[in-house]
């Protein structure tokens, strides 16, 4: 019988904008295959919007902040937000909330579905594993499902009852995706790779070009070229406009090329790269790209974080949590200092040290990645259509039309 189905996605961030466009084109398609009408309603960036398939609720695109004190500086914006969707959800009942990480937020709307009885799946597990432990048993009681993106997240939910599946990396297929086989390798080419928000950009942006400038006193015997990749305009003006004036007063500063939007080409021709630690750095283990990991938070933000936060298997950079040993060399808060960074770089570029080791712990780490996907021939954004169609339509696996 012909349903109606309504299905809303929450997403706060860049890489959920990312992964909450796959789902919205997966599940579609899944839809149309089972004859029902499938209404998507959003909380999300540019790229579920592009879908064109979504109604818009609210755009999340500014929303993507990190750190205890850049929340509370936004923490009016999240209330109205808060209650005008908690009121729409109260009028229209969705069949299904899909929460895709954003644990400040999306924790707080699966408390009230859940009291309104609407089923609320997550698909992206929160870092329950590195802080805030206790969110394993919040989560087990909010979610009907919980759909995870790393072969170790599995564990962390087993004492509970919570329903948890390893769907596999979406990256893995939407960065491969996008890759151009006719773009080679530049030896002589390095990338900076500071992030997509304000605050990071910059913590981050100077440390790297102090690295470069002593990088670039160092090689004598080889021209490097250097590079800063932006994912939009906003971050293009700000990188700019940092870069300008630090050249202006480190006049031995070599030249950059700046650009935005043309992320994947260069992680795809850069021989090394320098990267502010998130997804990014999944991102170039996957194409390929040896790179060193730094992370800043506000100074506040940082001294509760070291209170808070456990390393888990001892490390902050995700690539090296699933190896479980040192992939990228990663550096944090006091420790980045240009000179550490030059040092680091200077082991993985071409004929570095370090480089043949890198390149194999960056092979390991995406065939990990893909390890469960592929096990019925199908994508980790297909299987992850496919699970939350299930809670969707009320249907079992052998009910739902593969296609």
């Amino acid at each position: 019988m012909k349903k109606k189905l309504n299905f809303w996605i929450f997403s706060g961030e860049a890489s959920g904008d990312i992964y909450g466009a796959q789902l919205i084109e997966e599940i579609s398609k899944i839809a149309k295959q089972n004859k029902n009408d499938l209404t998507i309603k959003i909380m999300g960036g540019p790229k579920m919007q592009a879908t064109n398939k979504a109604e818009v609720m609210v755009d999340s695109t500014e929303l993507g902040v990190v750190g205890i004190f850049e929340v509370l500086t936004h923490i009016i914006p999240f209330i109205g937000i808060f209650f005008k969707l908690l009121k729409k959800a109260r009028k229209e009942r969705p069949d299904a909330v899909v929460m895709i990480d954003y644990p400040f937020f999306n924790l707080l709307m699966a408390k009230k579905f859940t009291k309104l009885n609407i089923p609320v799946i997550w698909y992206i597990s929160p870092q329950v594993w590195a802080w805030k432990k206790k969110r394993i048993y919040k989560l087990a009681k909010y979610c009907q499902k919980m759909l995870v993106v790393f072969p170790f997240e599995t564990e962390i939910y087993q004492k509970t009852n919570l329903e948890t599946i390893y769907v596999g990396h979406p990256l893995v297929d939407f960065v491969r995706s996008k890759l151009d086989g006719s773009v080679k390798r530049e030896d002589n080419k390095i990338l900076l790779l500071p992030g997509s928000r304000t605050s990071e950009i910059k913590r981050l942006l100077i440390p790297m070009l102090e690295a470069i400038t002593l990088f670039s006193d160092q090689q004598k015997e080889q021209r490097f070229h250097y590079f800063i990749a932006a994912p939009r305009e906003k971050s293009y003006n700000q990188i700019m406009e940092i870069y300008s004036e630090f050249k202006k007063n480190n006049s031995n500063c070599p030249d950059c090329e700046i650009d935005f939007g043309k992320t994947t080409y260069h992680q795809q021709s850069a021989s090394t790269a320098l990267a502010a630690s998130g997804t990014v750095t999944v991102e170039s283990a996957i194409i390929g790209l040896p790179l060193v990991s730094i992370y800043r938070l506000h100074p506040i933000t940082f001294l509760i974080a070291r209170v808070l936060v456990t390393l888990y298997r001892g490390y902050f950079t995700m690539v090296n949590i699933i190896a479980n040993k040192t992939v990228f060399e990663e550096f944090v808060q006091h420790q980045v200092t240009g000179q550490a960074l030059c040092e680091a770089l200077t082991k993985i570029i071409p004929n570095g040290v370090r480089r043949a080791e890198v390149e194999k712990g960056m092979k390991e780490v995406t065939r990990l990645l893909r390890s469960d996907n592929n096990e019925n021939g199908i994508s980790a954004a297909e299987r992850t259509a496919q699970e939350c169609y299930k809670v969707l339509s009320g249907t079992s696996d052998s009910d739902v039309t593969k296609y």
